[in-house]
């Protein structure tokens, strides 16, 4: 460490005492003292040390001066015990001396130097002069930057909860592990001391020979829109996921909030990729439930007006709050998980991560317009159980009838195979005829342009194929891909008829770039990665790239899509509108699924 120390100031103050005092008279002591601090200066330190040594062994008025600037030429020197050693007889010898924080400061620098962290910040606390307190921060900064060990940052944490440097370091350290207490730790620091910035985390050492005055006259004037100015190559990303801290269960693998720590563990290898391309996140997490009042004091808190990028919330009212924060401050919302579009309507900085039920709706039926059956405008539309099935289905229903489709059967369908086709209204099959439990039917077969089915039920996808037959229904079929089991259902349930799948999860395991993901995480975590994980390495991928492009401020959509292959996904596009464009539909061919828009 090669630093200028504030007693830089000492020998401009001393001359200006001596040339009031009777010790100006004693020339020759003066003189010897001068130019030792000249030889120190110009790096001659073993004679500088051996004429300071004489005016320490005579004492007098010069002794402390002499004793501090031995001490700065043995730290030059690097050997930071000497020079500790000298101080502390300086400290005990001249503990009123009018320089004394000079020599804390000194001291300070030498015990981090030996590791001796909890010595020397101790001794940073004695230091008085408020001038000083730039310096003394830059110190901390620096030496704190450099601890790897964060279970000893912790420990200094312990012993100085008071100390900004020894927090801010800890946050950017606990930010790269994923454990229950280190994300618990995290967020309480994080509240208080607000997130590590580049100023908070030097990588270079701190030269406290700059004055204050010129420091100010750099500083950027502020920021009108309530937002910190600083230099965007670092950006912080709020995760605003219900991680549920509370209740978790370090034993237990499969717990309710596992997908939002898998989410969160496939942002930290986006954020290690992004790392490798020069882009810098930090990724700060809040445990953020179903709480209105907690979500606004996050928000208000003065750590939070550092974000970048907030994703989530997940429920309702915790996100329109943070919408409503996102619009007015020009941060970027994402939505991680959901599809619905009143997420987005009227909300310009808000955008979801998956293609929202509008845009699924849209995409199927422009699919579909091209390959379904040639010169027939009919078709069915069936659903499962859940809310969002049957939204889905109304979204479709409404997008055909736009395009002059005529959808002759709406029905929720469930039960078994039978149960299905007796469900189906019997316009489908032009006949009221009773369907007999081997299938067979007494009118004739009928063909549709194409049948849709939306369901998160992976039963529901073989049982309506098999109940289309029992009504002898043709025509291509396009449904939810997760009304399958890809791992129970056989490949001919998905060639025994013209089958496409809408898949917005759909990843293609023969891609390398996938192949190596899964080992990479294998090997980080110990387990396979869900889809989840995937998602969250994805959208952490493509907006961290989006962040660095545009400063985190979206002035043109011109180029918001992804324009690289080296996503686990399909990729995003958010050119027309703020949830994803992109609408994968798959089809099984030659023995693998494919994307085949």
């Amino acid at each position: 460490m090669n630093i200028n120390l504030p007693g830089h100031f000492i020998l401009l103050l001393l001359l200006v005492w001596l040339t009031g005092s009777p010790v100006w008279a004693q020339g020759d002591a003066t003189r010897r003292y001068l130019d030792a601090v000249g030889m120190v200066k110009r790096g001659q330190y073993e004679p500088a040390k051996q004429t300071l040594n004489d005016i320490i062994q005579r004492g007098g008025t010069l002794a402390p001066y002499a004793h501090y600037y031995y001490a700065l030429a043995t730290f030059r020197q690097r050997n930071f015990d000497a020079s500790r050693l000298m101080l502390k007889q300086l400290m005990s010898r001249f503990s009123d001396w009018r320089k004394i924080d000079d020599a804390y400061y000194l001291y300070a620098a030498n015990a981090m130097e030996l590791g001796r962290y909890d010595d020397g910040l101790s001794t940073l606390q004695r230091i008085g002069d408020p001038n000083l307190g730039k310096d003394v921060a830059k110190l901390e900064q620096y030496f704190m930057s450099r601890i790897r060990d964060l279970d000893k940052l912790k420990q200094l944490n312990g012993e100085f909860p008071e100390n900004r440097s020894v927090a801010l370091t800890l946050i950017d350290q606990l930010q790269r592990s994923g454990g229950k207490e280190d994300l618990q730790l995290s967020d309480r620091l994080t509240n208080r001391f607000g997130v590590p910035t580049p100023a908070s985390s030097p990588s270079a050492t701190p030269n406290p020979t700059q004055s204050s005055s010129t420091s100010a006259q750099k500083t950027s004037p502020a920021n009108r829109s309530g937002r910190p100015t600083r230099p965007k190559n670092t950006y912080n990303v709020a995760l605003m996921l219900p991680f549920r801290l509370d209740a978790f269960d370090s034993d237990r693998r499969m717990l309710s909030s596992q997908y939002v720590y898998d989410l969160y563990n496939g942002m930290k290898m986006a954020q290690a990729k992004l790392y490798s391309e020069g882009i810098a996140l930090n990724l700060l997490a809040y445990d953020v439930e179903n709480d209105p009042n907690k979500t606004l004091e996050l928000i208000n808190s003065p750590a939070f007006s550092q974000t970048d990028l907030i994703v989530g919330p997940l429920y309702a009212e915790p996100n329109r709050i943070a919408s409503a924060y996102a619009n007015q401050n020009n941060v970027l919302l994402l939505n991680p998980i959901a599809t619905g579009g009143d997420l987005i309507a009227d909300q310009p900085m808000s955008f979801l991560a998956q293609p929202s039920l509008e845009r699924q709706a849209t995409g199927v039926a422009e699919f579909m317009q091209s390959k379904g059956e040639p010169g027939n405008k009919r078709a069915a539309v069936y659903f499962g159980e859940s809310r969002k099935d049957s939204s889905l289905a109304l979204l479709y229903s409404n997008e055909l009838k736009r395009r002059k489709f005529q959808v002759v059967d709406f029905q929720k369908l469930t039960g078994s195979a039978l149960s299905m086709a007796e469900q189906m209204m019997p316009v489908t099959t032009r006949s009221t005829a009773s369907v007999t439990a081997t299938g067979s039917a007494s009118s004739p077969p009928v063909s549709l342009n194409h049948i849709f089915l939306a369901s998160n039920n992976d039963e529901d996808g073989p049982k309506l194929l098999d109940a289309l037959s029992h009504r002898h229904v043709s025509g291509p079929v396009v449904a939810s891909g997760s009304a399958f089991n890809y791992f129970k259902n056989s490949a001919s349930t998905f060639t025994r008829r013209n089958l496409y799948l809408l898949y917005p999860e759909f990843i293609d395991t023969s891609r390398p770039i996938v192949e190596t993901f899964e080992a990479d995480y294998l090997a980080t975590r110990n387990t396979i990665p869900s889809i989840f994980a995937m998602e969250g390495y994805d959208m952490l991928l493509f907006f961290g790239r989006q962040l660095a492009r545009t400063g985190g401020k979206l002035t043109s959509r011109s180029g918001f899509r992804s324009d690289t292959d080296d996503y686990l996904l399909s990729g995003f596009d958010y050119t027309e509108g703020n949830d994803n464009q992109v609408v994968p539909i798959v089809k099984y061919e030659d023995r693998r699924f494919t994307k085949i828009n």
